[in-house]
């Protein structure tokens, strides 16, 4: 092959004897961004699968040493007891009826605590007059635990599902109005002055600046409230409930029947577990732009 040849034949084309089909590095998006991802996608599968495995010895190792506990005479009851005893409450239905209760009212309580403390804390961190106003009562309820309150709830509300479902409320719109405050007054103010030199306007700014860099704080916060409403739901469960799991864990622990106490311990962690690696999948999707280690 000639010189000419070789000048003739630009980054994109063939050589001659060249087969078209041969992959191209110089061309954008080539082989080597593509090599470039696929060990990206193995890395995080690797990882990934790591943690599954370390979760699953971790889970193992837990589990050992609770059985080695309670077989050197600790008043612990056994894996299988416990077992056994959730097989029986699982198949007369009273495990999923309990569970069923207890979830309406965490997510319920959940839910309007959430809604309530993110736009109350944009609001105190965008605002300063309505932080003056407001914070003082934040702060002043933080320090009070919602449990406290429980008395004053049934007293004031009756003894339905009102007061259980507001002090579950409580505790998740204190831990979530506090995280979402955080997270607009840390917004870097380069950021904002930047949009405003460029003509945005507040909403704009609110909405394309504040909002997105808020966002890691507000799912945090709603992390913890979820934490914190479940933690408050068996207590609030123990005043006049004739379901969930927190009344049936008061009820076993009259009859000192300890294999049901850990069956209700165990199913309050497995659905907390659950609502948490759902809220931990949205802020992974959310917030894509964030470096991660």
């Amino acid at each position: 092959m000639s010189v000419l040849d070789k000048r003739g034949a630009g980054p994109g084309q063939p050589l001659p004897g060249q087969s078209s089909d041969a992959p191209d590095d110089t061309a954008p998006g080539g082989t080597g961004q593509g090599a470039g991802r696929t060990t990206r996608t193995r890395q995080r599968t690797g990882r990934r699968g790591l943690t599954l495995v370390l979760n699953a010895v971790s889970v193992a190792l837990g589990i050992a040493v609770w059985w080695l506990l309670a077989s050197a005479g600790f008043k612990l009851p056994t894996p299988p007891e416990v077992v056994s005893r959730a097989r029986t409450l699982i198949g007369d239905g009273t495990l999923g009826t309990d569970a069923l209760a207890s979830l309406t009212r965490v997510l319920i309580g959940f839910a309007l605590g959430t809604a309530v403390a993110i736009p109350v804390g944009f609001l105190m961190g965008w605002y300063g007059i309505l932080r003056g106003l407001i914070e003082p009562w934040i702060q002043f309820f933080r320090t009070i635990p919602p449990l406290a309150i429980l008395p004053l709830a049934v007293v004031a509300m009756g003894i339905d599902e009102t007061p259980k479902i507001f002090v579950i409320f409580l505790a998740a719109f204190l831990a979530c109005v506090i995280s979402t405050f955080q997270g607009v007054v840390s917004v870097d103010r380069t950021l904002i002055n930047a949009a405003r030199v460029l003509g945005a306007k507040d909403l704009t700014i609110f909405a394309r600046v504040v909002v997105p860099a808020s966002t890691p704080f507000i799912l945090v916060g709603m992390r913890v409230g979820l934490g914190s409403a479940w933690a408050t739901l068996v207590a609030a469960e123990l005043i006049a409930a004739q379901e969930g799991l927190g009344y049936r864990m008061q009820n076993a622990q009259l009859y000192y029947d300890l294999p049901t106490i850990f069956v209700g311990l165990i199913s309050i962690g497995i659905l907390g577990l659950l609502m948490d690696r759902i809220l931990l999948l949205a802020e992974r999707r959310l917030t894509r732009w964030q470096e991660r280690r």
